[in-house]
C-alpha cells in the first residue's frame, strides 16, 4: 500500500510579515525614498495658472468666507488653549501656575498683552 502523492504547487508570498524589508526591496532603483512635499513656488509654476481665467480659483486668487466656528481662545502667557479667564486684567490663562504670574503682573504689563491680543483697555 503505497501513500498517494498528490502534485502541488507551493505559492509563498513575496513578502512575509515577519521579515525585516531591506531598502532595496521597499524602493527600487530609480524609485524616491519618500514623499517630497512641493513649495507653492512649484505648485504655482506646475499649475501654469497665468491661463486660467480670472473667476477660476487657484492657489492665488482663492478666497474663502469668514469661519463660522468661534476662535480658540490662547493663553496670553503660554500661547496654549486658556480654558479660564481672569475677570480683574481680562488676560486668559492655562493653569493655575500661570494665574499666580497674571495676578503678580503690574498694570503696563498686563495693558500690553491685552494690546497684543487687540483688546487693549485704557484705564484712566
Amino acid at each position: 500500500m503505497e501513500p498517494e502523492v498528490m502534485k502541488a504547487e507551493l505559492v509563498l508570498p513575496t513578502h512575509l510579515s515577519f521579515k525585516r524589508v531591506q531598502m532595496y526591496e521597499k524602493y527600487p532603483k530609480g524609485q524616491a525614498r519618500g514623499r517630497h512635499w512641493k513649495h507653492l513656488k512649484q505648485i504655482l509654476q506646475a499649475e501654469n495658472f497665468q491661463n486660467y481665467l480670472a473667476d477660476e480659483p487657484n492657489y492665488v486668487n482663492i478666497e474663502s468666507s469668514p469661519s463660522m466656528h468661534p476662535c480658540k481662545r490662547i493663553c496670553d502667557i503660554t500661547g496654549f488653549e486658556a480654558p479660564y479667564f481672569d475677570p480683574r486684567t481680562n488676560l486668559r490663562y492655562a493653569s493655575a501656575d500661570i494665574f499666580k504670574i497674571v495676578r503678580s503682573l503690574p498694570n503696563e504689563y498686563v495693558q500690553r498683552y491685552l494690546a497684543l491680543r487687540n483688546a487693549a483697555v485704557v484705564l484712566k
